[in-house]
């Protein structure tokens, strides 16, 4: 069985040997490491391999610009950003610019593995509890608008996490409901923004100061 190929693009090379132990430990290959976002492209584009791991903050081209460089130019490479910070604008740029997962760097060891080894199966995972998290510390911004939607805070977290470009399961994930109950949260809450679909309900959120 061919093993899943990743790059590793973190500053400080501690970080980069820790996890090239962990992923190598875990029978993936570290084709390459980078100690900054330009190295990251540049290794990239010369070795193709199935996963970039990222850091979101580092030298010369930080992680969420080389993400969108590497989406951009090589769209079939799954990238997955590390980071120490449980920032709700870096998730949502991440999410926004084809990010397969956002990590913080406090997650548990096989937590890292199981997310780049789905990131290169093609599914996107975004830590259930950095979400919880966001969505816990992100101020609501109150105007009227927000008001005379009349969400209930459930709504309004589901709305948020429409907003960072979640579908129904991950929703379900992260706020340990059911399914069901996501998509009648979603209902609603299209019924009362009078919108009707995804996008429009992720604008509505945006413009209202819901998410950065």
């Amino acid at each position: 069985m061919t093993k899943i190929r990743v790059i590793i693009a973190d500053d400080h090379g501690v970080v980069r040997a820790g996890l090239r132990g962990l992923l190598t430990g875990a029978g993936l290959d570290v084709a390459g490491e980078a100690g900054n976002g330009r190295e990251a492209l540049a290794l990239a584009r010369d070795l193709r391999p199935d996963v970039v791991l990222l850091d979101v903050r580092m030298p010369e081209m930080d992680g969420l610009q080389a993400l969108t460089a590497i989406k951009s130019e090589m769209p079939d490479i799954s990238v997955v950003m590390l980071t120490v910070y449980a920032s709700t604008e870096y998730l949502s740029r991440a999410i926004a610019a084809g990010a397969a997962g956002y990590l913080l760097k406090d997650a548990e060891p096989e937590e890292i593995v199981r997310v780049v080894q789905a990131a290169a199966e093609g599914d996107r995972v975004i830590d259930s509890a950095l979400l919880r998290s966001v969505l816990e510390h992100t101020p609501v911004v109150e105007n009227d608008a927000l008001h005379q939607a009349d969400l209930t805070p459930q709504e309004l977290r589901v709305l948020k996490l429409i907003a960072l470009g979640l579908n129904n399961d991950a929703i379900a994930e992260t706020l340990v409901v059911s399914r069901n109950t996501v998509k009648t949260h979603v209902r609603h809450i299209f019924e009362k923004l009078g919108v009707s679909d995804r996008t429009q309900a992720a604008i509505w959120a945006v413009r209202n100061g819901l998410v950065e």
